[in-house]
């Protein structure tokens, strides 16, 4: 176990699929599945982050189920449920210029075109249609903004963690 710098939260394992060992897995990655493509993954135990190997994993119905190394019973599977997946950040494929990857706009400050602050990127999450950042302002309030670049989406900034975006601050 080891406390590792630059870790992506790429899943979740929310419980156990029969009765040797096998994991379900809440995926954050696109598609599902491609989570179980990652070699090593770390689980978020304890005291810190473990290295484990995905001995198989495929998409089952609408989720994900995975064999992971030393996890050979419903017991050691039940164990894990809850757990954090991730990995370091360099096992990330690099993306091209106009991508962005969830991590990489969490924190964010948040400005309208007028250059008021809105708030911080507090999370990201994805509607089916687009993707939805959640902005959240000092004062508490949530702003709920899609991602629909040049409309809503004006600028990112990754360098200086800045967003510009088409938004009313009153809504």
């Amino acid at each position: 176990m080891k406390t590792l710098e630059n870790m992506m939260i790429l899943g979740r394992i929310s419980g156990v699929f029969g009765v040797k060992g096998w994991v379900k897995i809440y995926s954050h990655t696109s598609p599902l599945q491609q989570i179980v493509k990652y070699s090593p993954v770390y689980l978020l135990k304890k005291d810190g982050w473990q290295a484990v190997q995905i001995i198989k994993g495929q998409r089952q119905g609408k989720g994900v189920i995975a064999l992971l190394e030393g996890v050979d019973s419903r017991d050691q599977a039940f164990s894990l449920v809850g757990t954090d997946i991730g990995i370091q950040r360099d096992q990330l494929p690099d993306l091209s210029s106009d991508t962005y990857y969830w991590a990489d706009l969490e924190g964010m400050s948040v400005f309208t075109l007028d250059n008021a602050l809105l708030g911080m990127v507090d999370w990201v999450f994805n509607t089916g249609s687009n993707d939805v950042l959640v902005v959240k302002a000092e004062n508490n309030k949530e702003h709920m903004i899609p991602w629909v670049e040049n409309d809503v989406i004006k600028s990112v900034d990754v360098q200086r963690s800045r967003l510009v975006v088409d938004w009313d601050p009153d809504f």
